[in-house]
């Protein structure tokens, strides 16, 4: 069987191997969109290794640039304790920016897991998180999100909107898609076994996988979500009729909708 984007997740969902770290310019393209949005805001990115993630990266460097209020990352270490790696922000006594944010680093008592009673307790500060979770955990961290009332912008597969437990979410007007979306390429460890599609290892030896049908999620109001739709056909009840236990018309061709 040929293998290609959905297939490498569910080995992903299988095997949970779900360290796929993103690419600096993945994210670059996605948050210019939101740029205004940050201005004193706590960004809480509570799946990222700061020794390894972009994510971490890109608002480290645009920090000031952003106006955050302070950034916090956390990860997942299986056999160990992990830590969070705090950058704060520090006005002078006139209320200016000074030269250097506070870098603090803090031990944890547990191991970094989104759902433990330490990151819950930080997730609690935090206004917006933006991260990649993990793909075999998505619903579950979906959830812990809005239970929470936390904005949002984190990296997901596009079927996740078939699932039970995020498809209501979507027809709620809770969650939405963000502006990126298709087939993109994520650095995996060395322990990841090769793969004849979608694989590859670059010239310093690091392996790639590529993934389908990836996109943004997000509950951050968006320009994109307020675009006019070009119509090209008109709506006849005998030819899309409506469902009996929702508001919705039935069409059979995804070309049509």
């Amino acid at each position: 069987m040929v293998e290609n984007g959905n297939n490498n997740l569910h080995v992903s969902r299988a095997k949970k191997t779900d360290e796929f770290y993103t690419e600096l310019s993945l994210i670059e393209d996605e948050l210019k969109h939101y740029r205004d949005y940050f201005q004193d805001k706590i960004v809480f990115c509570n799946c990222d290794d700061p020794a390894y993630s972009n994510f971490w990266r890109y608002f480290q460097l645009n920090f000031y640039k952003l106006g955050l209020k302070k950034l916090v990352s956390t990860h997942y270490e299986s056999t160990k304790k992990s830590y969070k790696l705090e950058i704060i922000r520090q006005n002078d006594k006139i209320g200016q920016l000074s030269f250097m944010p506070d870098y603090v680093q803090t031990p944890l008592e547990q191991n970094g897991d989104f759902r433990s009673s330490e990151c819950i307790e930080i997730l609690k500060e935090a206004d917006v998180v933006v991260t990649n979770p993990p793909f075999s955990l998505f619903r579950e961290y979906i959830n812990q999100l809005i239970e929470y009332k936390k904005k949002f912008i984190v990296i997901g597969n596009q079927n996740a909107v078939t699932y039970k437990e995020i498809l209501p979410l979507v027809m709620e007007n809770k969650m939405w898609l963000g502006y990126k979306s298709g087939h993109f390429w994520f650095r995996v460890p060395d322990s990841y076994e090769e793969k004849k599609t979608d694989f590859k290892i670059d010239e310093t030896g690091q392996k790639w996988r590529r993934m389908g049908n990836i996109c943004w999620f997000t509950n951050i109001d968006i320009e994109k979500r307020h675009e006019n739709m070009t119509l090209f056909r008109n709506y006849i009840p005998e030819k899309y009729p409506k469902y009996d236990n929702y508001n919705a018309i039935r069409v059979v061709l995804v070309c049509n909708i």
